[in-house]
């Protein structure tokens, strides 16, 4: 018998702020949370398991409309007439008082209570569902002293939404210990909330099968369930499978290098980025790739990369491009640095900006006109913006965010007076 755990689905999440660099792949970003559903189900179908367990937040929050619902729905009938039953525990995402529309779901798709523990029996394949959904959002207590006893002769599962003892960045929702769960006697704990896969313990197995897709650059890597495998009531293997439609990662370039010329170093970098961009796109098959690039090293690059990012994102997509497969490049962060850091530039204009900007670094009261003009940008923007450009925790003091924006604006100014340099 085989049966099969996910959560965290988040269906119809927005694009959290990706919408405007998306551009026309937005719908595509959009639509991924759905196509990995339906390879969810595809799955199920097509391995004949006893049942599907979706262990909270398969909501994203209240619908839009009713359109997220009825695509669920109808996944959920796919399932209905190939004989699957589903039991869904709500969690933060989509706890009973955050949902606020409804819709009446096919009859194989069980939702537990969000009052109290709810038990579901399965006399074949012999199972007993332990779970409470939640009610409001921020549920703070620990709910496992409060689900039943193991009911003898049947494999116990329990089902629970939750941080454990805390994991960052997760909220710490229904916080418990390993060693709570392990005392219920239960023979497999579906968890759900925690976004990575992890399997805490395999004495009984307690498991997060992680996000079944990934919804920016912080979710990297491969996604999906656990797919269960049961014989003679004791449990054998939980494998992860990997469900994700599109794949987020990070990819690291090196263009170190610092002996060769720009003009060099110009015809290295799309080599180097396709090439980079080529392994990616091997190791994620046939899956829409979402990168975000970081550019390391000493190249004499260094101020153009930093000075022309137009340039530089052309140069990144038509590396793309070469190295096949669906790409976008989400971001690029540039940490690369100058061969010459540290050497006196040469001219008398270089020399002379290059002694202003290093007294203006240490200089507190140079840097309050410059700290009062960003706090009026800051003021004009959302705080979603703020943190895509990195402005977010701007301080006083000419340390960290600062110090960066110092940095580039150093080879900004560079590059545009030593162009002549060819």
């Amino acid at each position: 018998m085989r049966f099969l755990h996910a959560a965290d689905i988040h269906l119809d999440s927005p694009l959290l702020g990706l919408a405007a660099r998306a551009g026309e792949r937005a719908e595509m970003l959009v639509g991924a949370t759905r196509r990995a559903l339906v390879r969810l189900v595809d799955l199920a179908i097509d391995e004949q398991v006893a049942f599907l367990i979706i262990a909270g937040d398969l909501y994203d929050g209240d619908w839009r409309d009713f359109m997220t619902g009825l695509f669920f729905a109808e996944q959920m009938v796919r399932l209905e007439r190939a004989a699957i039953p589903v039991y869904l525990l709500r969690g933060n995402h989509d706890a009973e008082s955050t949902m606020t529309k409804r819709l009446s779901l096919p009859p194989n798709v069980h939702v537990f209570d969000h009052r109290k523990p709810q038990s579901f029996r399965l006399d074949d394949p012999g199972v007993a569902l332990h779970g409470r959904s939640f009610h409001t959002r921020d549920v703070t207590d620990n709910l496992v002293p409060s689900y039943p006893a193991p009911v003898a002769g049947l494999l116990n599962i329990g089902v629970l939404h939750t941080a454990l003892e805390g994991k960052p960045p997760h909220a710490r929702y229904a916080p418990c210990s390993p060693a709570d769960l392990k005392a219920k006697g239960y023979d497999y704990w579906a968890l759900g909330h925690v976004h990575e896969r992890a399997v805490i313990d395999r004495d009984p197995w307690i498991v997060f099968p992680g996000n079944l897709q990934g919804r920016h650059a912080n979710e990297t890597g491969p996604k999906g369930a656990t797919l269960v495998t049961v014989e003679g009531g004791r449990i054998l293997d939980a494998a992860p499978v990997i469900l994700d439609d599109v794949r987020w990662v990070r990819v690291a370039v090196s263009l170190g290098g610092g002996g060769i010329s720009r003009a060099e170093g110009e015809r290295d970098l799309s080599d180097h980025l396709t090439t980079a961009l080529g392994d990616a796109r091997t190791e994620a098959g046939d899956r829409t790739l979402a990168v975000r690039l970081t550019l390391t090293g000493a190249t004499p690059l260094h101020r153009r990369l930093k000075a022309d990012p137009v340039w530089l994102s052309a140069e990144a997509e038509q590396a793309a491009v070469r190295a096949g497969g669906d790409i976008w490049i989400e971001r690029i962060q540039v940490e690369t640095r100058d061969p010459a850091q540290g050497a006196a530039p040469s001219g008398d204009a270089l020399a002379e900006l290059a002694a202003v900007l290093a007294t203006l670094k240490n200089d507190e009261q140079a840097l309050a006109p410059l700290l009062d003009d960003i706090a009026q940008l800051k003021a004009r923007l959302p705080e979603r913006a703020l943190a895509d450009l990195g402005l977010a925790t701007l301080e006083p003091g000419g340390g960290g965010v600062l110090a960066d924006l110092l940095e580039d604006a150093e080879a900004l100014l560079l590059d545009r007076l030593s162009a002549g340099e060819g």
